[in-house]
């Protein structure tokens, strides 16, 4: 079973979903892993408090890009509270492999950045206080 979640996350991560930018988008933020040099931006357009486009761009390993692909096709078409609610078991599960300590980080990066720019966050929290915005 592992294989196949192996095999869909090197899918995402060769053939991402929902790459690129948008030219007006109503949330856009960028977050960096500095452990690992990994870079991520993600784009939404939102009309009537549902996200109607989303994109993301960035440059890291694989674990990152595949996540942020996921998360993408998670949240087009979701309102915003709905965006809000998707938490880092969502993303672990749409993995759906072990995911060691050290790789945590790539794999969350996605939700970190969304989290960040839906809830309008400048400069990124303490993991201390990351469990105040859902995850």
């Amino acid at each position: 079973m592992e294989d196949l979640y192996r095999e869909n996350i090197l899918d995402h991560f060769r053939n991402p979903r929902n790459f690129g930018t948008l030219e007006h988008p109503d949330f856009s933020h960028e977050e960096h892993n500095p452990l690992c040099g990994d870079k991520l931006r993600i784009d939404l357009q939102v009309d009537d408090d549902r996200v109607t486009a989303v994109r993301f761009s960035g440059k890291g390993c694989a674990i990152s890009q595949a996540s942020a692909s996921m998360l993408t096709e998670m949240v087009e078409g979701k309102t915003l509270e709905e965006v809000k609610s998707i938490d880092k078991q969502d993303i672990l599960d749409a993995l759906g492999i072990p995911i060691s300590y050290v790789r945590i980080k790539c794999a969350l990066l996605g939700l970190k950045t969304l989290k960040a720019g839906v809830y309008g966050v400048q400069t990124w929290v303490e993991e201390d206080n990351e469990q105040d915005i859902g995850w």
